[in-house]
C-alpha cells in the first residue's frame, strides 16, 4: 500500500466527469473529404437493400440479400451456399488486412472517415448544429437555464436523432428479407416480432452511441485504437503538431514582434481543439483520442492563411520526417512514404487473397455431388448372380433453374445402375435425373456388378449437366462383394 502513496489523491474521484464536446464547423479539404465519405457510406447502407437484380423466376431479385431461412447469401451475380462459407471468411480476412493496410499507410483514417461510429456521430453532430447552432451557441444553450426555447430545441434534436436511429435499424432488417414486402408488412404491423425487436435494439444503440456517448465510444469502448497503437511505427503518417515551428505560443504576435520577442507560428487560438470531434488538443502530441479525421489541419491552415504564415503547422507527418524537419532537413514525398515495404506487403497479401477468391468464384462448379453407401444390407445377390449395392446420392443444383443431370459410373467393369423411380429393366451405366432449381436432391441409386471381382472395389460416381460441356462433380465410393470361397484342396 505504501507504494501507492503519492500516486492517488484520496480526495479525488477515480473517474473524471465527462466534459461536453461541441465541435465547431469548419471548411477545408479534409472536411469535404469527410462529407464525401459520409455521403458514400450512408448511400450504400440505405440504398443497397432496394437494388434489384434479375436472377430468373426461381431466385429472389434483391441485389444483396442474406436469406437466413434458405441459408443463402446473394450479392448481385454471386450466390453463396452454406458449404461455401470460406468466401465469407475470406472477405473477413480481407477486411482485417485492409485495416492493417490503412493503418500502416495513414494511421487511423478508417476511424476518422469510414467507421460507422464516426459516420453516424458526424451526422448527429450536423443535426445538432442545425438545431442548436454552432459551437458557441451550443455552449450557451447547454449552460442556460431551462426555458421554453431550450426544451423545444432539445426535444426537436433528440426526436430527429431517434428518427435517424429508426431509419438505421429499419435499413438493416431489409438486408434479410425482400425489402418492399417487408416494408409493407412492417408498416401494417404484421411483420415478424424479430423485425420489430431488431429495429428497436438498433434504434437504441444508434441513438445512445451516436447521439449521447459519441467520443466516449471511441476512447473507452472500442478496442481498435489500442490495436492500432501497436501497429503504428515511426514511418506511419499521423496527424502531427510541429512544435518546433509553433512554439513558443503567443496571442499577441504583433506586440511580441515590437518587443523583439521570438515566438512560434501558433497563436494559441485553440481552433484545432474547437473543431475536434473528440475534444482533444493535438498540440499535446499523439494520443488515443485522435481519430485522424484531420479537421484540425483544416482549421489551422485557415488561421495560418489569415496571419500570413505557411500552412502545415498541423499536418500529416511521420515521426521520422518530424525529426528530419526539426533538424532543418526536408521530409520525404508523401507518395514515397505511403508506398513503403510494409504497406506494399499488406497490399500484396490483400490483393492475393482477393484475386484467389475471384478465381475460385469463376472456376467453381454449380453442381455438387456426394455419395453415401447404404450399410444395411451391405450387398444383395440378384437372381442372375450379380451383386447389388445401394447408395444415397445428394445432388446440389446451385443454379436458379431446373437442370437435368446425368449420373455415370466409372471404374467398375460391367456395372449397371438405376434409381428408385425406375427398375432394373432400365439399368444402364448412366441415368438421368431432374433437379429443382437452387436445391439439394436425394436420389436412391442401385448399382449392380458381376460377382467376380475384389471384395471391396473403389469406383467413381460422377454428375454432369445433361447436354452441356460444363464441369461437373464426382465422388469415390466402394463396391462390396461377398467373400470368395477358398478352393478345396
Amino acid at each position: 500500500m505504501s507504494n501507492l502513496e503519492g500516486l492517488i489523491d484520496p480526495g479525488s474521484p477515480l473517474y473524471e466527469k465527462r466534459k461536453g464536446v461541441y465541435p465547431k464547423a469548419v471548411d477545408g479539404f479534409f472536411r469535404r473529404l469527410k462529407w464525401a465519405a459520409m455521403a458514400v457510406t450512408l448511400t450504400i447502407y440505405y440504398v443497397t437493400p432496394w437494388l434489384r437484380w434479375d436472377r430468373g423466376p426461381y431466385a429472389p431479385d434483391q441485389a444483396v440479400l442474406i436469406d437466413l431461412a434458405n441459408r443463402r447469401f446473394y450479392m448481385f451475380a454471386i450466390e453463396i451456399w452454406p458449404h461455401e462459407f470460406y468466401y465469407v471468411a475470406g472477405l473477413l480476412v480481407m477486411a482485417g488486412i485492409g485495416l492493417f493496410l490503412v493503418t500502416s499507410a495513414v494511421g487511423r483514417a478508417w476511424c476518422g472517415y469510414a467507421c460507422p461510429q464516426t459516420v453516424w456521430t458526424d451526422l448527429f453532430q450536423h443535426v445538432e448544429r442545425a438545431i442548436d447552432g454552432d459551437r458557441n451557441a451550443q455552449v450557451r444553450l447547454a449552460n442556460a437555464p431551462w426555458s421554453f426555447e431550450k426544451i423545444v430545441k432539445r426535444v426537436s434534436k433528440h426526436a430527429v436523432w431517434i428518427v435517424i436511429g429508426v431509419l438505421t435499424g429499419g435499413a438493416w432488417i431489409f438486408y434479410f428479407a425482400d425489402a418492399p414486402s417487408l416494408m409493407r408488412s412492417f408498416l401494417k404491423g404484421d411483420a415478424p416480432l424479430v423485425a420489430y425487436s431488431t429495429v428497436a435494439i438498433l434504434t437504441a444503440t444508434t441513438y445512445v452511441f451516436g447521439g449521447l456517448m459519441r467520443e466516449q465510444v471511441c476512447i473507452y469502448m472500442c478496442p481498435w485504437p489500442r490495436i492500432q497503437t501497436a501497429m503504428l511505427d515511426e514511418k506511419s503518417l499521423i496527424v502531427t503538431y510541429k512544435d518546433w515551428r509553433g512554439e513558443p505560443r503567443t496571442h499577441g504576435v504583433k506586440k511580441a514582434a515590437d518587443q523583439g520577442i521570438k515566438t512560434g507560428d501558433c497563436i494559441d487560438c485553440t481552433q484545432c481543439v474547437q473543431v475536434c470531434p473528440t475534444g482533444i488538443d493535438i498540440r499535446e502530441g499523439p494520443q488515443i483520442g485522435c481519430i485522424t479525421c484531420a479537421l484540425c489541419i483544416d482549421a489551422c491552415d485557415k488561421v495560418m492563411a489569415q496571419i500570413g504564415q505557411p500552412r502545415g503547422l498541423i499536418d500529416y507527418c511521420t515521426l521520422d520526417d518530424a525529426a528530419i524537419e526539426k533538424a532543418g532537413g526536408t521530409s520525404k514525398p508523401v507518395l514515397k512514404t505511403l508506398f513503403r515495404p510494409r504497406t506494399l506487403a499488406y497490399l500484396s497479401i490483400w490483393s492475393a487473397i482477393g484475386l484467389a477468391m475471384l478465381f475460385s468464384l469463376g472456376a467453381r462448379t454449380r453442381l455438387d455431388l456426394s455419395v453415401q453407401q447404404d450399410r444395411n444390407p451391405i450387398f444383395v445377390q440378384l437372381s442372375d448372380g450379380a451383386i447389388r449395392n445401394n447408395y444415397t446420392v445428394k445432388i446440389r443444383n446451385m443454379e436458379a433453374r431446373p437442370r437435368k443431370v446425368m449420373l455415370r459410373v466409372s471404374g467398375l467393369e460391367d456395372a449397371r445402375m438405376w434409381t428408385q423411380d425406375g427398375g432394373r429393366a432400365t439399368a444402364s451405366h448412366e441415368v438421368e435425373v431432374s433437379v429443382e432449381p437452387d436445391s439439394v436432391m436425394k436420389v436412391r441409386l442401385f448399382v449392380a456388378a458381376p460377382r467376380n471381382g475384389p471384395e471391396r472395389q473403389p469406383f467413381e460416381i460422377s454428375a454432369q449437366a445433361a447436354g452441356t460441356n460444363e464441369k461437373g462433380d464426382s465422388d469415390t465410393t466402394q463396391f462390396e462383394r461377398p467373400e470368395h470361397e477358398e478352393d478345396e484342396e
